[in-house]
């Protein structure tokens, strides 16, 4: 049931602006979920949810949409310091440049993935851990986002 609610979150959010929790409890109860603001303060914690400021007040987003400039950054330090990626089972290879690993590894950490468990970095080389490995091509893609200019 939780999954489907922050399903629909996503959704809600993509579609529109949302300001308050309010205005999110009525847009999930539109579709159909019986929910309290409780539960709406609970999962906007989970997603980790920010607001952003617009023209007139805040609206919910998220984290990402706060730091283009962070997304930027991680988008040069890929581009500039990967060498290439594969995947076996649930783990993704990545090869840096000699000294890069560890840096790129902390980058990756940071990016709150939640399909990401963490990462071990040597000196060229990144093993990133994936959750699920029906999920590695998607996070190998996200990755490889970051490479293109």
């Amino acid at each position: 049931m939780k999954s489907r609610r922050h399903f629909a979150i996503r959704e809600i959010l993509g579609s529109g602006r949302i300001s308050t929790q309010e205005e999110l409890c009525e847009a999930l109860r539109e579709k159909g979920f019986d929910i309290t603001q409780a539960t709406v303060s609970r999962d906007i914690r989970e997603l980790r949810l920010v607001k952003i400021p617009a023209d007139n007040g805040y609206y919910y987003a998220w984290p990402e949409a706060r730091v283009p400039v962070q997304m930027q950054r991680t988008r040069r330090i890929f581009s500039d310091s990967v060498v290439s990626m594969d995947s076996s089972e649930n783990i993704i290879v990545i090869k840096t440049l000699p000294g890069a690993a560890q840096s790129i590894g902390s980058l990756i950490d940071s990016l709150d993935n939640p399909q990401i468990l963490g990462t071990v970095a040597g000196d060229d080389t990144i093993l990133v851990v994936i959750k699920s490995k029906r999920m590695v091509k998607q996070v190998q893609s996200y990755f490889e986002g970051f490479m293109k200019p």
